[in-house]
């Protein structure tokens, strides 16, 4: 009797082994297919040209400077949705004869396509998407929102209460009317992994916004990368930690360069600034953007 519960033991022990050994290699399996089937591309949201760059720090390291931004827009494809992420300058740009320069002279903005047209490079059309979600709720990444108006928009709840609150609908009307037909809400507070295995999270960096987020993807194709929303604008920003005078907290723009900086080099992510130009020419594009 003692060498037969033995030998039932050291069966039961091998099952076990066995089973744990099937159940890993199935969790390896989907991770491979999920991180297979994401597919990333970039698209162009129009063109800002910084005409006073001191307006990027807070000393005046860029008196009298310019610099031309890239503005994107994002399509991520999952097998359990589709996300819009960022949805560049609003579409009453499009053709107009002459670049549109701001009435402080600051900022000169143009956008040359629809997202509409866009998304048919891809076979696409708004209803294909689930999800809709934006670095913050600047005009340059509100554009074509509403023409989202039927998927989900996930949203910081901190991002939410200051666009759609009496300050902004009173005094910048412009910014909440861009938003205004995104009634599917879904408020979220803090990091959000989207798809539920973690290859679309959305990481809460408030600061620039008091709802800003960036965007970490985990592709197999192009391995872990994130998307900076406006934490930072160009490259001599994220090395030197320069803020915009316009930042709504100064404070906590830090706290989130600082948590930022520590995920990525925990994930070994690759950074693209969105407004960068040299980041936008690097990103996925669809087969016709491709040179």
């Amino acid at each position: 009797m003692k060498k037969y519960i033995t030998f039932l033991v050291i069966v039961f022990l091998f099952a076990c082994k066995e089973a744990n050994k099937e159940v890993a290699n199935v969790s390896e399996s989907k991770e491979v297919i999920s991180k297979a089937e994401v597919k990333l591309y970039s698209f162009d949201g129009g063109t800002v040209v910084v005409n006073t760059l001191g307006l990027f720090s807070q000393d005046e390291t860029y008196k009298g400077q310019s610099k031309e931004f890239a503005d994107a827009f994002y399509v991520i494809q999952h097998p359990k949705g589709n996300l819009m992420w960022d949805a560049g300058l609003p579409e009453s740009l499009i053709g107009l004869p002459e670049p549109y320069t701001s009435p402080d002279g600051a900022f000169t903005v143009s956008r040359k396509d629809s997202v509409l047209n866009q998304l048919k490079q891809i076979g696409m059309t708004p209803d294909d998407f689930e999800y809709i979600s934006l670095s913050h709720t600047h005009f340059d990444h509100s554009g074509h929102a509403n023409v989202f108006k039927n998927a989900t928009w996930l949203v910081q709840k901190d991002e939410y209460d200051f666009v759609t609150g009496e300050e902004v609908q009173e005094k910048n009307p412009d910014m909440y009317n861009a938003i205004k037909d995104l009634k599917n809400i879904k408020k979220v507070d803090g990091d959000y992994d989207v798809f539920g295995d973690g290859t679309v999270v959305l990481k809460y960096m408030p600061g620039h916004t008091p709802g800003h987020q960036a965007l970490f993807l985990d592709l197999k194709e192009h391995g872990p990368l994130l998307l900076s929303g406006d934490l930072y604008h160009f490259y001599e920003n994220r090395e030197y930690k320069r803020i915009p005078i316009f930042n709504y907290d100064v404070k906590q723009t830090r706290e989130s360069m600082k948590k930022f900086e520590v995920f990525a080099q925990e994930m070994k992510a690759k950074v693209y600034l969105q407004h960068q130009k040299d980041d936008f020419n690097k990103m996925p594009k669809a087969p016709q953007y491709i040179n």
